[in-house]
């Protein structure tokens, strides 16, 4: 009788242990290299702010799904009129925000507006130049006027940038953002950790998870001890890709290996007096040896690039011919350019593609006579000196953002490339709707700053991922920067 009654204390324990067990299974951890310098994402630049929010915590009238598709999101429905010119947005009904109050077509006019307007911070303000004006027509319906045909308006809703936000909580956005998500903000640890709930309130399909954390280690080794250890869950841009094998061999682990939007250049200030001469960038093109970059800095994980394009866009011209490792073209060019004893600074942000790519491109350039001069900066120091300040001359930074190549006809961005040719390219290409005369200008924009030299392009990141083989639904590739959980759960 008394041996029954343990083991069925025993029982009951491991019973409970078990229950326990599988109920932590609606948690997940997920580790991410670089931690967001605020939480708003249509005020700031860095690409970590909507690896947390984007999907999660705010939403947009559209958004991209795991296979790059755009899909409708806030907006149920929309109609175009014959002219491109009017785009009519029919909203879900009963949609909150996390505070309890409606969202509805005034909050849209609102964030789309403020996104516009003349004093706007938001990173990607040119997405919104074209509109003319928006209007409440009334709480679910939202006319959106623009001032000439956008065949790629669609998209650039689904942009992070462009999520709608209210007037009453945006003030305080930057550390304790509102939106309409299925997960909502809990708390940022700040150095640490951002924390997400479910949503009890989500107006769409409720997620799997009850709880996801953010958990911030910019350290590679310190990333790879804490997978094994299993204190991180996922971590879907693992930073040490050097140990995948290692991961590969253990069933704990899967291995996530796809492709990004992440374009990597050596960005060149095109208005410093020392690269404003065509044939030093090149020179500095000719010295790069992009496989090699890729061999040691990414340990084999990347594609080499010859401009600013996804090399699996159906558009994208291998134009890597045209800037071909040739150290000795490169010493020709620095002396028909009369530089001699050149050097330049080399402003590194946090990442290991940075970090480690700017001691292999150092190199590289001293076989060829041109010394740098290595910082290495924080993410924060980075925005403000390279990013908004412009004082640099070379750095290293990947480009996440989908089909951003019109980043190239704003003479303001960081490294200040200013081409009337280029622009109106742009310009026309805004307008185009037919397929083939849009595929015919992306690629003659491609060729232009690859003639230009606009830029040392370098690899298309790789999106080399790591997660714990029970989990499941994570994106495989990046078609936006992204931590997308909406789809993701435990398997038993």
């Amino acid at each position: 009788m008394i041996r029954s009654n343990v083991m069925s204390v025993f029982a009951l324990a491991a019973c409970l242990n078990m229950s326990a067990a599988l109920a932590a299974q609606t948690s997940i951890t997920v580790g991410m290299q670089l931690e967001p310098p605020n939480l708003d994402p249509t005020g700031g630049a860095a690409a970590a702010i909507d690896e947390v929010v984007y999907a999660n915590i705010f939403e947009g009238l559209t958004r991209y799904q795991a296979d790059g598709s755009v899909v409708p999101a806030l907006a149920r429905e929309w109609t175009i009129s014959d002219d491109g010119l009017v785009y009519t947005f029919a909203l879900h009904d009963g949609v909150t925000f996390h505070d309890g109050s409606s969202m509805d077509a005034n909050d849209v006019k609102f964030s789309l507006d403020r996104a516009r307007a003349e004093d706007s911070t938001n990173a990607q303000k040119r997405l919104f130049t074209g509109i003319s004006m928006v209007e409440a027509v009334d709480p679910l319906t939202v006319r959106i006027t623009l001032s000439n045909p956008d065949g790629s308006f669609i998209t650039s809703l689904a942009w992070g940038d462009a999520v709608i936000v209210a007037p009453e909580t945006i003030d305080t956005a930057t550390t304790a953002p509102v939106g309409t998500g299925p997960f909502t903000f809990s708390r940022w640890v700040q150095g640490d950790r951002v924390e997400l709930a479910r949503n009890p309130s989500y107006w769409g399909t409720p997620v799997a998870l009850e709880r996801a954390t953010f958990k911030f280690i910019s350290d590679p080794t310190a990333a790879f001890a804490a997978m094994m250890a299993g204190d991180i869950d996922a971590f879907p841009g693992y930073p040490a890709p050097e140990t995948l094998p290692q991961f590969e061999a253990d069933p704990r682990f899967r291995v996530i290996v796809g492709s990004t939007e992440g374009e990597t250049i050596l960005s060149t200030n095109n208005k410093s007096d020392k690269l404003s001469d065509i044939r030093i960038r090149k020179a500095l093109a000719h010295a790069i040896d992009r496989q090699a970059i890729i061999d040691g800095a990414m340990f084999g994980y990347g594609t080499p690039i010859g401009t600013h394009f996804a090399p699996h866009h159906p558009d994208y011209v291998d134009l890597t011919g045209q800037s071909a490792y040739d150290p000795q073209k490169a010493r020709d060019l620095l002396k028909e350019a009369g530089v001699e004893n050149l050097s330049l600074s080399l402003k590194l942000p946090p990442p290991s593609y940075a970090r480690r790519g700017g001691e292999i491109i150092a190199a590289q350039l001293r076989e060829v006579g041109i010394e740098t001069e290595i910082a290495n900066l924080e993410w924060a120091q980075w925005l403000e000196q390279v990013f908004r300040g412009k004082d640099f001359d070379l750095t290293i930074v990947s480009h996440t953002e989908p089909m951003d190549i019109g980043i190239y006809a704003n003479p303001d961005y960081y490294f200040q490339y200013d081409s009337a040719e280029f622009q109106a390219t742009i310009a026309e290409l805004k307008l185009a709707s037919d397929p083939s005369d849009r595929s015919r200008l992306l690629q003659a924009a491609q060729q232009r700053i690859a003639d230009d030299f606009v830029n040392g392009y370098l690899f298309q990141l790789a999106r080399t991922g790591v997660a714990n083989a029970r989990i499941q639904g994570l994106w495989e590739n990046a078609p936006t920067q992204a931590n997308d959980l909406t789809g993701v759960s435990w398997t038993d």
